[in-house]
């Protein structure tokens, strides 16, 4: 920290910084800002709920609107709306709680609180209907096929009479199974979100509660209804003299759901990709220091015909997009049995020409004399690269390890191309596609997860960031 500090308070020259100064620092923040701008973006985008993502809300902090419910009851009578204010917010909140969260709270206690179409808005919003038609179908002994009904094709409902069963039961109880069974004058009744608002009563001028179905700021006026329910009559208010409050929420089941398996419409395990990611990485790694390093060694310090030749033909593969070979290592791939497995990701990348030329670079800068020496003292051509070259070479192996690192982190097209078809292998990348379908996209799953498949490169990078400046900076002095 103190190095730090040090580092932001050091002037040109002086006790007083001068314009220089000014510019200099001013440049910094601007790169870091520039920098950071993203990251804080997509962190703050992964906290915010599948709905806030699906109506682009430009927000910068997870939020939502204060919500009140509106209850849409079918009858005899025709059609009422009204609202239900005051409910508390897993109720509200009921479609995007999981089966573990949903056991959590006990319907039937709630649902004793209430009446009349309350009720009846509220069975069917916390899907209490088949469950009350069950027990009711158990209890009165009840034709099974009750149940079936509603999936049976049209011509086979006119088999059952269903008046006549609805005929032996009471008023409620015939509502409960016709909502069912969808059978008119009743309907399946619905409750739905609305913003709750503020605003002043175009009728009386006082400050009034209003739902309204969405708020945007170009209209000049905005369509809404008492939440007091003292009529039904839909207003319109003036936008500009609208007044809605926003409360931070965070969804942190975006990051729990998947890493526990339990993310909805996604079946893959996240855990299970971050532990094959590790995986790959790190014998990727291993692998790629073992080979570049001895190529390079043989390279730097033999001398051997074809060795120019060699060493261009290694820098000439840099040239090469690895959207040519694709084609190759798909099939070098499937020819040695290593689809499926994630063999078949570490192995085709585990000799890179960059790491090749890298070393190379590095190790021409070790003195000839120490090898000579060492030779001279009996010491094998194994003893000589392990406890001569490797060692001296630590800076560079340090910065090709971890451009390794961040490499096989990252790396889509070999994972694709190598274990596509078994989901138990899949790596990071792959698992995030798994996040948007054809017909399911699960944007707050995605942002969530990229988020915390950023942080292990993220840190590899800034704290050793130091030996990938060395690494490079001492690479070719000879």
């Amino acid at each position: 920290m103190n190095q730090a500090i040090t580092f932001l308070t050091r002037k040109a020259g002086g006790q007083r910084a001068n314009w220089l100064d000014y510019l200099t620092y001013a440049y910094l923040l601007l790169g870091v800002f520039l920098i950071l701008i993203p990251v804080l973006w997509l962190a703050l985008n992964s906290l915010k709920s599948p709905s806030q993502l699906e109506k682009q809300d430009l927000s910068l902090l997870p939020s939502q609107f204060e919500m009140v419910a509106r209850a849409t009851v079918v009858s005899p009578e025709g059609k009422e709306i009204f609202f239900i204010p005051d409910l508390p917010q897993w109720v509200l909140n009921w479609d995007d709680l999981s089966e573990a969260e949903r056991a959590e709270h006990d319907t039937r206690a709630f649902l004793a609180n209430f009446e009349g179409r309350e009720l009846y808005a509220l069975r069917s919003h916390l899907r209490m209907v088949s469950e009350l038609v069950r027990e009711m179908v158990e209890v009165q002994s009840l034709p099974e096929w009750l149940l079936r009904y509603p999936s049976m094709a049209q011509a086979s409902k006119a088999d059952f009479d269903v008046d006549a069963v609805l005929a032996l039961l009471n008023d409620e109880d015939r509502r409960l199974l016709s909502e069912f069974l969808n059978l008119p004058p009743y309907e399946p009744s619905r409750l739905s979100l609305q913003i709750l608002a503020s605003a002043l009563d175009p009728q009386t001028g006082e400050e009034t509660l209003f739902g309204i179905s969405n708020l945007k700021a170009t209209r000049e006026f905005t369509p809404a209804r008492y939440v007091d329910n003292r009529s039904d009559e839909v207003l319109q208010l003036d936008t500009k003299s609208i007044t809605i409050r926003k409360v931070f929420d965070p969804s942190w089941s975006n990051f729990s759901d998947p890493i526990k398996g339990e993310a909805f419409g996604v079946n893959v395990n996240f855990a299970t990709c971050f532990t094959n990611s590790v995986l790959v990485t790190l014998i990727a790694t291993v692998l790629t220091l073992l080979i570049n390093s001895m190529a390079a060694f043989a390279l730097a310090k033999y001398k051997f015909r074809g060795q120019v030749a060699f060493f261009i033909v290694i820098l000439a593969t840099l040239m090469v997009p690895p959207t040519i070979t694709l084609v190759g290592v798909f099939k070098a791939v499937n020819a040695t049995g290593l689809s499926g497995s994630i063999w078949g990701v570490i192995i085709p990348g585990a000799a890179t020409p960059t790491g090749v030329f890298l070393l190379r670079q590095y190790m021409l800068s070790i003195p000839d004399e120490l090898i000579e020496a060492a030779r001279m003292d009996a010491a094998s051509e194994w003893k000589v690269y392990w406890r001569i070259i490797l060692p001296l070479a630590l800076p560079a192996l340090a910065a090709l390890g971890i451009l390794s690192v961040i490499w096989r982190w990252n790396d889509l097209i070999l994972p694709l191309v190598a274990i596509a078809t078994t989901k138990e292998a899949y790596t990071i990348q792959l698992c995030l596609l798994e996040f948007r379908g054809e017909h399911l996209s699960q944007e707050h799953y995605r942002l969530a997860m990229t988020m915390v498949s950023l942080v292990p490169s993220t840190l590899v990078f800034v704290f050793l960031q130091k030996y990938i400046t060395t690494g490079i900076a001492n690479t070719g002095l000879k």
